[in-house]
């Protein structure tokens, strides 16, 4: 791990004497010695860090040569701020006429002076490190092996899927119990219990039963919350009044206090008001630590006599006692070692079927079911293991030192299955370690977005360059490759079958925040009350609000990532953050109900790499944000600001993600000093969100050709001229695009204008708002591998489905809100062969025909808020591959109430699928 921190700074070092190649004296041979030192250094810390957990005197050293590489950053980061600092107030008095241009060079001298006996003591403090490999007799190599080894891993191939949770062997036998105590004729609410030690695949048999489709058909609504060590009542109650109760309710709980939220979704699972019937509900809580969860939220769940469950998931049967009775607990019992070999099977010989035992030697067989026994059926370590030994090659002497690591991790402890995880992260490659790390970062039991994740790789510096590869792309590979080991599990897959969210067992993230600490890579707290080492490097804080303390506790720390999931910070908060942590490379709050004001004292963060606000953000934002030219990853989410036309002067900047922000035009004034600035500036952009505004006129945007995601939101039609349509036709590289506009006085539409698009090759995600008229017969005209396609406010008035059907990859399909204003759609047999899912919402759609032999694949159907919409779509029961099908808003009502009357076969069917 310290080797990536070496690889990062040597690649810094080497970009800081390019740009300041004009400053440079005989500072510059003490830069140049520094990266040769660093050079060398590398090739040993390969070795040593795989080494150190045997050796302390190894570990001593490769914590040294951490410490001195931070310290050899600040140095240069430094010395870039100051110079930063001085050209600004030389350029206002340049502006103001008070000084001569000639003052600016000699003004540098000091800190030059400062740089180079800077330089000098960490050069020779370097030296003595190195020699103390030798003076004290570390075993350290420089081993080409090795390091050949990590070169072919990161090249990581294409593997086949991974097995998955829902893969996962052995849990059948529960869910047939669990369903009974789920399902059964009990007319009171009840709290059914799954308890196990940690590991043994609680979660996943609980997810399991819950997606079952008679599970789903039972109960009127569902709620699946994680509540974890973090236990925070409001936040659970709102989570599970969003998955209960339509979004038109659930909009007015947002600042609602703990007792009010509860009483208001205790109300509406009675069926208080408008006079609805009382639910039959099932809640699952998972990975519950303490009694008080439940006794605290209890009153909350009305005891309803039909039927209704709660899921409890907990490691202590005290708490499951506390709960419900010992009728409604079902205890997980470890893996049996037919299963437990079975599972193995599955994780090690990746892409093969489980019964391929013969594709291992008696040899190896005998190594594996030994290597199996040491995991005591516990799942998720033999998942882990399994992982790991897909990676080695199929040999005796390769499992046999897998075998050997086992022993001793196992060892160090008591505890076997945290020693088998130690095992799987002291194995991995050196560029995946710190990766796997940071992972701890996020809360328990949180779902990670896949994209925020990688980026936040890429401003650590944790992604290795690979040749001209793009980093996303192998920062993807890193994921991937952490999934294959299952250290990362999927949360949800994107249509093209890419990660959109991760999960981390909470076993393997209490892994990583130890092994993090320990090697001074970050901290997680649960607030500000607290004194941290002024060496770490990275903060983050999970729970309580940023306050006053912020100033005691950040005071001279050398922090360069602070990350926090909870709290506002207000004006003078940014006063200390700019005081106190001036180097801040990584800044991320996250708090969906928290207010944030950004002054202009956040254009003094020049160092900030990736800048992240999710919240409320009240103000517009200051021009100052134009001077945080490293920036790489700016992301405000869904709120509505004005961001200022300097941000078209970051142009490192990769992905700005801004959906509901407008970019202010240009000034008289900003003309003047700035000459022209615009969207084509951003030549690295890959993913651009951002209100339509004048940046959309001109040929700017055609110029982004490494573009890869576009969204622009709530546009005016005014801007639909042909130079748009020509500046798309010409981002060829993007993978998604979504378009918003408004406001059609003037009739401009975006068909015929936006097609062809049959260049976009890549193509898969598509979605459009605003007039269309009239769809293009041509399929040719399409882009030929799209996946998803959503139309809202389309105000089509012929049948869409005629000409959507021939799409021959479609996969998904949304229509809302007016997307089509006619009375009835027909799905044609024959029509829509790869169509998963269908969903609409809005419509004033009344009849939805299906006939026979159409959407042979669908999977789920959802119809919202089409009040119009009386009766079922007709044909809907030949859909024999139909699993789900949601219901919300009146849509369907008469179908409805008409089965139920009957109770027939078609009901029983409808019951099962439906959500």
């Amino acid at each position: 791990m310290a080797e990536s921190a070496v690889s990062f700074f040597v690649e810094k070092l080497g970009n800081f004497i390019l740009q300041e190649a004009s400053i440079f004296g005989e500072v510059e041979g003490q830069i140049k010695l520094l990266r040769n030192e660093l050079e060398w250094m590398r090739l040993f810390l390969r070795d040593a860090d795989s080494k150190r957990i045997y050796d302390e005197r190894i570990k001593v050293w490769v914590n040294q040569i951490r410490n001195a590489i931070h310290d050899a950053e600040d140095v240069i980061d430094e010395f870039i701020l100051n110079v930063d600092h001085r050209e600004r107030r030389l350029n206002t008095l340049k502006f103001l006429k008070c000084l001569p241009t000639c003052v600016g060079f000699i003004d540098k001298f000091p800190f030059i002076h400062e740089l180079d006996s800077r330089v000098k003591d960490i050069n020779g403090m370097i030296g003595a490190i190195m020699a103390n490999r030798s003076k004290y007799g570390l075993e350290v190599s420089s081993s080409s092996s090795a390091i050949d080894r990590d070169r072919v891993v990161a090249h990581n191939e294409k593997r086949p899927p991974v097995v998955e949770e829902s893969d996962v062997v052995g849990i059948e036998d529960g869910i047939g119990e669990l369903k009974q105590m789920l399902m059964n004729e009990e007319t009171r609410r009840s709290v059914v219990s799954i308890v196990g030690m940690g590991g043994l695949g609680k979660t996943t048999l609980a997810k399991n039963l819950y997606n079952q489709r008679d599970v789903q058909g039972h109960f009127d609504c569902k709620a699946w919350v994680y509540v974890s060590q973090e236990f925070k009542a409001r936040e659970i109650l709102l989570d599970i009044a969003h998955h209960v109760m339509p979004h038109k309710k659930t909009r007015k709980l947002k600042g609602m206090e703990e007792a009010r939220l509860g009483e208001e979704l205790c109300k509406y699972l009675k069926g208080i008001e408008e006079e609805e019937k009382e639910k039959k509900y099932l809640v699952v809580m998972d990975d519950v630590w303490s009694s008080d969860v439940w006794s605290r939220l209890c009153s909350y769940f009305p005891e309803v006599e039909n039927g209704s469950k709660v899921l409890i998931t907990t490691r202590n049967k005290e708490i499951a006692l506390r709960a419900t009775s010992q009728a409604f607990i079902y205890e997980l019992p470890l893996m049996n070692e037919a299963k437990s070999w079975q599972l193995f099977l599955k994780k090690a010989l990746q892409g093969r079927t489980s019964t391929a035992t013969h594709t291992l030697t008696s040899e190896l067989e005998e190594l594996g079911k030994e290597i199996v026994r040491k995991c005591k059926g516990l799942p998720l370590a033999i998942m882990v293991l399994g992982g790991l030994l897909s990676t080695k090659e199929k040999t005796k002497a390769s499992w046999e030192k897998v075998l050997a690591s086992i022993d001793w991790h196992l060892d160090q402890g008591p505890e076997s299955c945290m020693g088998i995880l130690a095992l799987s992260y002291n194995d991995l490659p050196y560029y995946l370690k710190s990766c796997f790390l940071y992972c701890g970062i996020f809360p328990e039991d949180s779902n990670i977005d896949a994209s925020k994740l990688i980026r936040l790789w890429m401003a650590e510096g944790f992604i290795q360059r690979r040749g001209k590869e793009r980093l996303e792309a192998i920062a993807e590979d890193y994921l991937h490759e952490l999934i294959d080991r299952s250290l990362i599990q999927v949360a949800e897959r994107r249509v093209d079958g890419g990660v959109t969210s991760c999960r981390m067992h909470d076993l393997l993230r209490d892994l990583a925040i130890s092994e993090a600490k320990d090697a001074r890579l970050f901290e997680v707290h649960e607030n500000m009350d607290f004194t941290f080492h002024i060496s770490i490097p990275r903060l983050v804080i999970h729970q309580n609000p940023i306050n006053n303390n912020i100033s005691q506790c950040l005071h001279n720390s050398k922090l360069r990532s602070l990350i926090s999931f909870s709290g506002s910070m207000w004006v003078r908060h940014w006063g200390y953050l700019q005081q106190h942590i001036k180097l801040l490379t990584v800044l991320s709050l996250e708090d969906r109900y928290g207010d944030y004001i950004l002054p202009r004292e956040i254009g003094e963060l020049i160092h900030l790499k990736f800048l992240c606000i999710k919240g409320n953000v009240i103000s517009e934002l200051p021009s100052s944000i134009g001077r945080l030219v490293n920036l790489q990853s700016f992301d405000l989410g869904w709120n509505s600001c004005n961001i200022p036309c300097s941000i078209w002067k970051l142009k490192k900047l990769r992905h700005l993600h801004c959906w509901g922000c407008r970019v202010s035009s240009h000034s008289q004034i900003n003309k003047r000093v700035n000459s022209y600035l615009g969207v084509e500036q951003l030549t690295n952009l890959q993913t651009l969100a951002l209100k339509g505004g004048s940046w959309l006129e001109g040929d700017g945007l055609g110029k982004m050709t490494q573009l890869r995601s576009l969204a622009v939101g709530k546009c005016s039609a005014s801007y639909l001229k042909t130079e748009l349509f020509e500046s798309i036709a010409k981002l060829t590289t993007l993978r998604v695009m979504n378009l918003s506009f408004t406001n059609w006085q003037n009739k401009q539409t975006l068909l015929p204008g936006l097609m062809p698009l049959s260049h976009h090759v890549y193509l898969y995600d598509l979605s459009l708002e605003g007039s269309l008229e009239k769809l293009p017969e041509q399929i040719e005209l399409y882009p030929p591998n799209l996946l998803r396609l959503e139309l809202r406010r389309c105000k089509l008035r012929d049948d869409p489905m005629m000409i959507l059907e021939k799409l021959p990859s479609l996969r998904i399909l949304v229509l809302c809100y007016d997307a089509y204003v006619g009375k009835k759609m027909v799905c044609s047999s024959g029509g829509f062969l790869q169509l998963e899912s269908l969903e609409l919402y809005g419509c004033e759609l009344e009849e939805l025909m299906i006939e026979t032999g159409a959407m042979s694949s669908l999977k789920t159907m959802k119809i919202h808020v089409c009040y119009k919409m009386k009766k079922l779509p007709h044909g809907l029961f030949q859909l024999t591959t139909l699993e789900k099908i949601s219901l919300e808003g009146s849509s369907c009502w008469e179908s409805i109430k008409d089965l139920e009357e009957a109770m027939g076969e078609d009901w029983d069917k409808l019951r099962k699928i439906m959500c």
